[in-house]
């Protein structure tokens, strides 16, 4: 099996089964919990602080292919390049739809502060329950889909990207980041089954579209491996912009959301929780 074909289905694995799974998960709750959500997303916010802080950053700056280390200026810029690229999309589309949506007003917190508003699904529905066109309807799906898009495909560059530097794609740190992220996107397919569910839409139908989802994330994963073919230059370049798009994601998304959805200290800790087995799986 080429290492490419395999990254392929690990990516499918971590971002379709991953999300996939979250998404029954959340069809088989009986109503949505903030509770609950807060500290999942707490969770999986902490396991990726992981990845990005204890293996990602570190291997920007140390490529196993190069003789030495990168610029550490080249890895800090890569990183904001990734922070501002997912800002700037995530800008246009809550400017663009979230004038449809009518309970977001100036007086809504400039974050989202509940399930729907993170993946726009509340978009969706408003158009469902107005009976719109299939036109404005496809159109709204297509925003949900490209702000889960903006989730995934940094995800999948993080797997492909670390498989690229590794002798044996079959172990190692690059294997634990595939699970970590297949782990973390448990409460993400939650975070999207849950909202469509309680809109309206059938459990069946939600759990499919949540599971088809994650495929963005193989997207990302064949980039992320082709980058880090192209030389230690390129490496370097995928795993730092892939970092600061889930720097951003983490701090700019999931973690004011999950406070906001509850309001306590237990988020924290959560997180916390998240950011020690994220550390201790990558060197196990």
């Amino acid at each position: 099996m080429s290492a490419l074909l395999y990254i392929i289905i690990v990516t499918v694995i971590a971002g379709v089964g991953g999300t996939g799974l979250g998404g029954i998960i959340g069809a088989l709750f009986k109503s949505d919990s903030s509770k609950t959500a807060s500290l999942l997303l707490s969770f999986a916010a902490g396991v990726m602080l992981s990845i990005v802080c204890f293996d990602l950053v570190t291997s920007a700056i140390y490529p196993e292919s190069a003789s030495g280390q990168t610029d550490i200026l080249f890895v800090i810029g890569a990183m904001a390049l990734g922070v501002a690229v997912v800002y700037a999309l995530n800008y246009v589309i809550d400017r663009s739809v979230n004038k449809e949506v009518v309970h977001i007003t100036k007086d809504h917190p400039k974050t989202a502060d509940d399930l729907d508003e993170l993946i726009h699904s509340d978009h969706l529905a408003t158009h469902m329950l107005h009976h719109d066109s299939k036109s404005s309807l496809f159109v709204a799906g297509l925003v949900m889909a490209g702000a889960i898009a903006l989730h995934n495909v940094p995800e999948g560059m993080v797997i492909g990207a670390s498989f690229s530097y590794h002798d044996n794609i079959l172990v190692g740190s690059a294997l634990a980041l595939a699970i970590l992220i297949g782990l973390h996107n448990i409460p993400e397919g939650m975070s999207i089954a849950v909202p469509l569910i309680n809109g309206g839409m059938g459990r069946l139908k939600a759990m499919g579209i949540t599971a088809l989802s994650g495929l963005p994330t193989a997207i990302g994963g064949i980039l992320g491996f082709w980058m880090g073919e192209w030389g230690s230059l390129w490496l370097s370049l995928s795993l730092g912009f892939a970092g600061g798009a889930m720097l951003y994601v983490v701090f700019g998304e999931i973690l004011p959301q999950a406070i906001l959805l509850y309001r306590s200290k237990l988020p924290a800790f959560f997180t916390i929780i998240g950011m020690l087995l994220g550390l201790l799986i990558i060197y196990m």
